[in-house]
Formats: C-alpha cells, structure tokens, sequence
C-alpha cells in the first residue's frame, strides 16, 4: 500500500515537473517566435524604406529631364517664332531682287549671294514650318544615357545648325546691300562723268553716340533696313538714269560729224554744229533716246522733218532730216520708241541722222550721254 501511495506521488511530482518546465519552454517560444517576427517586419519595412527612396530618386530625375526638356523646347519655339518673322521681312527683298533681274535683263547684283540667300531663307522656314514635338523628342533616350543629356545633344546640334545658317544670311545680307551700292555708285560716277549728277546722299549724315552692343535680332534688322535702303538707292538710281537720253538713236551707225565747231559742208566756213551725224541709209530706223512726250513733229526748216521730244529734267532732243515721221505731238514715248527713219530732208548733204541734245535750251554734245549710256547699259 505504501509503495503505491509512493508510485502516485512520484507519478504527480514529475507531471508538476513536466507541467513547469511546459509553461516555462512556452513563455520563451513565444518570445523568440515575437522577436523572430519583429525582427523580419523591420527587415522589410527597411527594404520598403529603400525602395521607395530609389522611386523617389528615379522619379524626381525623371521630373527634373522632363522640365530640362521643356525648356529646350520652349527656346527651340522662341526660335521658331524668330525665324518666322525674319522670313516675312526678306520674303518682299526677295522678291525685288527677283524682279529686278527679270526688269534689267542682266544680273546687275551677285547671283550667288542672292541664290544663297533664298537656300538660306528657305532652310530657316523649313525649320520654322512646324512646332517642335516634345513626344517625339522624349525618345531619344537610351539605356546608358538620359533624356536630358540626350536632348542637349539635340538641341546643341540644331542650335549649332541655326546659327551657321543665321550667320550666313547676315553675310548674305551685308553682300548683297554692299553689292547694291556699288552698282548704285557705277551708275551714278559715269553718268557725273557725263554732266548727269543724278545720285542723292541716301542715308549719308554725321554720325555718333555711344558704343551700345547689339543682339542678334537687332544685327539682322539693321542688315535687312540696310540692303533695303542700298536696294532703294539702286532703283532710284536706275530710274533717274532710264529717264536721261543716254540711248543711241542709231545703233550701229558710224558717226560723221561731231558736236562742236567744224566746217560748214554746204558754205564750207566755220560753223556751230549743235548735234553731232550719224552716217544712216535712207529709212533706217530711229529711236527715241529717253521716254518723254513729242512737242514736235514735222517739217522745221534746215532741219527737214525733225521730231522734238521733251525729257525729265529740262533736257530735249531732237532728231533731223527724216524721210518719215512716225509719231505726233502729244504723244508719249518710251525709250528706244519708232520716231521715223532716216533721210536727207532740209539742209542736208546726203541721207544722215542729225541728232541733238538741249539741257535747258542750251545745246550740249551728245556724244558723252551717249558714252555714259554705254557704261550703264549692263545695269540697266
């Protein structure tokens, strides 16, 4: 009995024990388990952390090419605007120079410049005919560079192309006025040479001030106002000199008697021979100096048939010894017109063109309009 009763406790001291030592591995099973898992929930919210500081990187330089971008692109439309108005301001220069190589029917300024001119005008509108896409522009990135740095490639490269262009119309420009003014100034010497002064000071005054630099859209303003006004002075120039009877009115006749003092062919005394003759066959055809309007027209005494044509001026020219007239007074006339054709009428000793020219009723000699006429020819 006694040795049951013992087996029962010793039964129930080692479950006591067991019981214990349970509760006791417990307690610190679920500790390491709660340590286990705070320490794996801070690993990921550390690696949550991190990642989300690389989104936030590769975001903010993701925003960062994207204002880069804009901004280039807002400069590239700032061009674009530039280059549209420079081609509304040299479309109508264009066009002049255009026109007066088809009026003067020679190439009276450099051909060259003024063809560049319109190559470089026309790769400036080009690049101004549509806006810049910022889509097509954001794929240019690659996987080693970045979009910002890829773009200011771009940009570089057009920038660069512009200019080139842009400086080349400038030098364009500047020829083409400089061209301009010579020609203007040719014209103008050897129709002085001749008596004719005809040029006006065109933009010529005492200058000064202070030194301001100019930006470009200045320069290229300045280079525009200045072929225009070379191309004024020009036309200017051109019409004065159209409006002069520098013309022959006989091409390719020789000439038999010059202006001055000679001989009387009929008397054989010394005489004032107001014009100067041409050797001419009997209806060969004469024309008309300068434009004007005929004040005269019929027979005129030692003269014959004469025809008298009033110019610009103050100048008059007249045109003697006519078998034919074939204009009327009254009638306005262009340059190189049909006046008749050439005889031996009035106080003549054989068919010739007697051919004169007044400056305020005084008798001048022709030979030199006629001279300078030859000078100009090419430029007019």
């Amino acid at each position: 009995m006694a040795a049951l009763i013992g087996c029962a406790v010793a039964t129930l001291a080692v479950g006591y024990l067991l019981a214990t030592t349970y509760l006791v591995l417990r307690d610190d099973l679920i500790g390491a388990s709660v340590a286990r898992q705070a320490r794996m929930q801070q690993a990921y919210e550390d690696r949550i952390a991190a990642l989300r500081t690389q989104v936030d990187r590769i975001t903010s330089r993701q925003l960062l090419d994207q204002q880069l971008m804009e901004t280039k692109v807002a400069e590239l439309l700032k061009r674009q605007t530039e280059l549209s108005e420079r081609q509304g301001q040299l479309g109508p220069i264009l066009e002049r120079l255009g026109d007066a190589d088809k009026e003067s029917g020679s190439e009276t300024l450099d051909k060259k410049a003024s063809l560049d001119l319109r190559q470089s005008t026309s790769q400036l509108a080009s690049a101004a005919s549509g806006p810049v896409q910022i889509a097509a522009l954001w794929k240019t990135r690659t996987a080693s560079v970045s979009q910002a740095d890829e773009a200011d490639k771009m940009f570089l490269a057009i920038n660069k192309s512009l200019r080139t262009i842009e400086q080349d119309q400038l030098n364009k420009l500047a020829l083409l006025a400089e061209d301009a003014s010579e020609t203007a100034g040719a014209i103008s010497e050897a129709l002085a040479a001749a008596g004719l002064k005809i040029d006006v000071d065109y933009g010529k005054s005492d200058l000064g001030g202070p030194l301001v630099v100019a930006d470009k859209k200045q320069i290229f303003n300045t280079r525009v106002r200045e072929l225009d006004l070379a191309l004024r002075r020009l036309d200017d120039v051109k019409d004065r000199a159209r409006n002069l009877p520098i013309a022959n009115p006989a091409p390719g006749q020789p000439i038999t008697s010059s202006f001055g003092l000679r001989r009387d062919p009929l008397l054989g005394t010394a005489a004032l021979h107001s014009g100067m003759d041409f050797r001419a066959k009997v209806g060969t055809p004469v024309r008309a100096t300068a434009p004007g309007t005929v004040i005269a027209a019929g027979w005129a005494g030692g003269y014959g048939r004469m025809v008298e044509i009033a110019h610009e001026g103050g100048f008059t020219t007249r045109y003697a010894h006519l078998s034919r007239i074939g204009v009327k007074v009254g009638d306005t006339i262009e340059r190189g017109a049909l006046l008749g054709k050439a005889g031996s009428t009035g106080r003549s000793t054989g068919p010739h063109l007697h051919y004169e020219v007044r400056r305020n009723g005084q008798a001048v000699d022709p030979l030199r309009f006629i001279k300078a006429g030859k000078q100009v020819a090419a430029f007019l």
